[in-house]
Order: structure tokens, then sequence, then C-alpha cells
């Protein structure tokens, strides 16, 4: 079994803004730094750290792939990664990735590019149960209540225990994922998620728990908590 793990990161970071700019020097959450070293970079070590993941797509803005293809030369060993221009969207983005997917990949990872603290112990059970089921996605429970609303009204209070949190790695056989994107492009559909893309093929997809750890990172605010997760793993690192 070979796999890829496609690492978007593509976003605008129109949620940190300038706040963000001001403290971090930039509002591209991906390219700030933890430890002098940009976030994205620490997510991307994870899967060189996974021992079944054979190759790694970064999927960066166009104007990103040249720096970011110096920067990780330095972190590569004996698995191969590469580089992408992203899309408009997230989808996009991903479709980029996995259409120079190694012909040889049965399995096939998608891992925010801003949520470096994915434990390797998780991407590698990911990946295993996705081997048998086809398709899996990390989540959470979540632990509010749940409203769903329109035009500043309440509808309704959603069952808190049907709800997941979701979070990557996303999993999935290579071609079940093929297929939700072509046919994703037939239908004209835009998902959220790749795995919202694999639910209109009308397939299932299962749902390991994840880790409260695995945060992502789209605010200013994440970053205090983020440094403290980094701190708590450096020695662990050594």
């Amino acid at each position: 079994m070979r796999v890829a793990a496609i690492i978007p990161a593509a976003g605008l970071g129109t949620r940190m803004g300038k706040e963000a700019s001001e403290q971090f020097g930039t509002d591209r959450k991906q390219f700030m730094l933890l430890g002098g070293v940009p976030i994205l970079v620490h997510t991307i070590r994870k899967f060189l750290a996974a021992p079944s993941v054979n190759e790694i797509l970064v999927v960066v803005p166009a104007e990103d792939v040249s720096a970011m293809a110096a920067d990780l030369a330095v972190e590569t060993d004996s698995k191969s990664v590469r580089v992408v221009a992203g899309g408009r969207n997230r989808q996009e983005s991903v479709r980029n990735g996995l259409d120079v997917v190694s012909s040889g990949i049965d399995i096939v990872a998608v891992h925010d590019g801003v949520r470096p603290f994915i434990s390797v112990a998780l991407i590698e059970d990911a990946i295993a149960k996705a081997a048998e089921s086809g398709a899996v996605i990390l989540g959470m429970p979540a632990v509010d209540t749940v409203k769903q609303v329109g035009q500043n009204a309440i509808e309704a209070t959603l069952p808190r225990e049907r709800i997941m949190l979701a979070q990557t790695p996303q999993v999935f056989r290579r071609e079940l994922l093929d297929r939700a994107f072509e046919s994703a492009a037939r239908d004209g559909f835009n998902g959220t998620d790749e795995a919202s893309l694999v639910e209109h093929l009308n397939e299932d997809v299962h749902v390991m728990l994840g880790s409260d750890r695995n945060i992502k990172i789209t605010r200013p605010s994440d970053m205090a908590l983020a440094q403290l997760f980094y701190d708590e793993e450096r020695p662990a690192a050594k």
C-alpha cells in the first residue's frame, strides 16, 4: 500500500486580518512562525515522520511555489515532496494536488496546512482505517449546545450527540477520491471539505476520534495556544 498526503495551504488568511499582519509580520497563517519555522513546515514535518506516507504534495499560492520549494529542500529525506500551485478555493487546490499524485498511490490523505499538532499516531491510524473502509475523517464531539439559526433567530436546537466537528486528515482510497472530484466537477458541486464530495456520491465516510490538540490556526488568538502546544512538543521531539 502506497500513500500520498496532500497538504493544502493556499488560503489568503482573511480571518487573520490586519491585527495578525501587525503582530506576526504576515496575515497568511500558513507562513506565521513558531520557533522561527513557518506553521506549514511544522505540519509537513509530521507527515515526513509518518512511516506509511510515501509522498507529499504541498499546495500553496502560485507566487509562493519557488520559495516554498527552497524552504523544503532542507527538510526532505527519502520521501518525495513536491510543491504545487493552488486554485481559487480549497476544492481546486486539492484537485491540483490530486492531479499530480503518482500513479502507484493507493491511499490519499488530505490535511490542512495550518493543523501542525496532528500526531503521527493519528495519521497512521487514519490511513489504516481508510485502507479498510474506503473513507475516514477525524472528528471531535461537540461540547457546546448547537443552534440552527436563520434571520438572527433560532430555528432549532440540534442534538449534540449527533454532531461531530470535522478535523483532518481526511483519508480516502484514491479511486474513491478521484470519482468524488470527477462527480463534483460534472455536477457543479462545491463542498466544504473532501468528505462532502464523497458524501455527494452517496458513499459512506467513517469518523474516528480526533484530538483536541489538532487545532486549526485561523485567528490571531489561536497563536497563543499554538505556542503553548509547540513548547510542550519540543522536549518530546528531542
